[in-house]
């Protein structure tokens, strides 16, 4: 500063700030080498509060309103230093000014996706991100942790440390948490307030208060998420084999209205009738034994491995038959409920009138004699 500045800064008698960012947190006011004139008029506006620098160490605090600095007005000032009352003072001091406000919708979110174990999918990761409001309620514990002698310190100088800190205590609150990923989305207010909860004592710590903390979302990765959009589709879908039906409907629709002409409908036609009945022969439900059964003679005979029978004669293994021959053998009681038989569904021999599937064959036949 040259002559002019100082000059200009003796007849300067008014100290205050009129903040017109978003983003100070603290501001020093400059004067010339750092004189303040006896008498001087300090203005500290709400959502303010001045702190007085004297040789490096704090010497006074200012809440809102209007002061004018003499010796009787500073206290601990006049037990440091005393005030000339000439033009030109010795007296030497730096004022900052601190904006007690909240400041808002800070942002946090993950860097790199946290690790956890679901009860549902296993291993995922997830990312998760919101934002947070502070404001400083300790300036002196501020101004010697953070500031320092920063002339114009702004959010964004401390926003980086602040959101380690959230994403830190978020992770391992995330974890601790034991929430299923597809209800997380049901819980995002009480992990607001655990997270806030958590973070508060390391914000004060630094002279801040952190107001509010929001859990604005948790994502799954990409991948992750379009495999659970395509579960979530076959929920909606329904059964697969009316969905085919559904669509292969559609297609002889589409088909038939194709302005090229009706041959070009009747092939659009069957193409349509063939995808149907193809799919849905492959997605239709295996037959049950008594179900293949009662199939209508085809002129072709149908069998199942598990109708194939093995049978103890003697003491000898004999077949396999098919369902009719053993039939056949019940009827002529080469086979009688006794008889030892297995089949690919059972898993050892068991004797003919314990087998559920031929329970029928013996319900036709008298029971035995009774023994005189």
């Amino acid at each position: 500063m040259g002559l002019l500045d100082k000059l200009f800064g003796e007849f300067v008698d008014i100290i205050e700030w009129t903040d017109d960012s978003n983003d100070t947190l603290v501001y020093r006011f400059e004067r010339y080498g750092n004189e303040i004139k006896y008498g001087a008029k300090l203005t500290v506006r709400e959502s303010q509060v001045a702190v007085f620098i004297n040789e490096g160490q704090v010497a006074d605090l200012f809440k809102p309103g209007m002061y004018e600095l003499k010796t009787n007005n500073l206290p601990i000032l006049s037990t440091i230093q005393g005030w000339p009352y000439g033009f030109e003072s010795p007296f030497k001091s730096e004022v900052y000014f601190f904006n007690t406000r909240q400041f808002t919708d800070l942002k946090w979110g993950t860097k790199n996706p946290v690790m956890l174990r679901d009860s549902e999918f296993g291993p995922v990761r997830l990312r998760g991100f919101g934002t947070y409001s502070i404001r400083v309620i300790e300036p002196v514990v501020f101004l010697r942790e953070i500031v320092g002698t920063d002339a114009h310190f702004t959010t964004d100088e401390i926003t980086n440390q602040l959101r380690n800190l959230i994403v830190s205590r978020f992770a391992s609150i995330l974890g601790q948490s034991g929430i299923p990923v597809l209800d997380l989305a049901a819980n995002y207010e009480d992990l607001s307030r655990y997270v806030t909860n958590k973070i508060r004592p390391e914000f004060v710590a630094y002279g801040l208060d952190v107001t509010t903390l929001l859990v604005e979302n948790i994502s799954l990765p990409p991948v992750v998420e379009q495999a659970l959009d395509r579960r979530t589709s076959m929920g909606v879908v329904g059964s697969l084999r009316d969905y085919a039906s559904f669509q292969a409907a559609e297609a002889m629709t589409a088909a038939a209205n194709n302005p090229s002409g009706s041959a070009a409908a009747g092939i659009g036609l069957g193409i349509g009738f063939a995808m149907a009945n193809k799919m849905a022969e492959s997605m239709a439900p295996p037959l049950s034994r008594k179900d293949y059964l009662q199939l209508p003679d085809s002129g072709q005979e149908k069998q199942s491995p598990e109708d194939r029978y093995f049978i103890e004669v003697d003491g000898l293994q004999q077949g396999p038959v098919d369902f009719k021959d053993l039939e056949a053998k019940v009827r002529s009681a080469e086979v009688i409920r006794e008889t030892l038989i297995w089949s690919q569904a059972l898993v050892d021999w068991t004797p003919a009138g314990q087998v559920e599937a031929l329970d029928e064959m013996f319900a036709k036949l008298p029971p035995p004699l009774p023994t005189s």
